[in-house]
């Protein structure tokens, strides 16, 4: 979440062939949690898994969540594509700066962002860990990084409209 008296777009993501719908259901809550408005995705694999039972919150119902033919197609034209892979040449999260407009495309659970879909993004990044994340663990880092290196709103406010109704604790 931005600050009121900053203007920002919402960042969007595009799916690339994902399987799990536990995954979907977990970046279905990522985007509530950091503001977007619309998940796109290819691939058949998910309209077979997906069974929402994961979607606890029924975000489903507020986020847009489209099956799409082509990645490309949909970035908006003033959005600048940032494919989120572990590939030779890719620049580490920590050293990127995330533009306003970004769309964030993210690999299947189980292979890669196709290497014609890759050499079509502006930026392509990856996160320096030992080993391969979990595809929903991927989208939540990425977003928590654009928030850390953001004006991000701050404070009890915040805190008490974002948490859960059985948390209520404050120091």
């Amino acid at each position: 979440m931005m600050s009121a008296d900053r203007a920002v777009t919402a960042p969007k993501i595009g799916l690339i062939n994902p399987k799990s719908a536990s995954n979907v259901a977990v970046i279905l809550r990522a985007a509530a949690c950091f503001g977007l408005d619309e998940i796109v995705y290819t691939g058949k694999r998910y309209e077979y898994a997906k069974g929402f039972q994961e979607d606890t919150k029924k975000l489903r119902n507020s986020i847009p969540l489209s099956a799409v033919d082509d990645i490309f197609s949909n970035i908006p034209k003033d959005f600048v594509s940032v494919a989120v892979e572990l590939t030779e040449g890719a620049c580490p999260l920590p050293e990127f700066a995330h533009p306003e407009k970004a769309f964030y495309i993210l690999g299947p659970e189980d292979g890669s962002i196709p290497m014609a879909c890759i050499k079509k993004c502006e930026h392509v990044v990856y996160i320096p860990t030992q080993s391969s994340m979990n595809l929903a663990v991927t989208a939540n880092v990425v977003l928590y990084d654009r928030l850390a290196k953001s004006n991000y709103e701050k404070g009890n406010d915040l805190i008490k409209a974002s948490r859960d109704r059985n948390n209520n604790t404050s120091i």
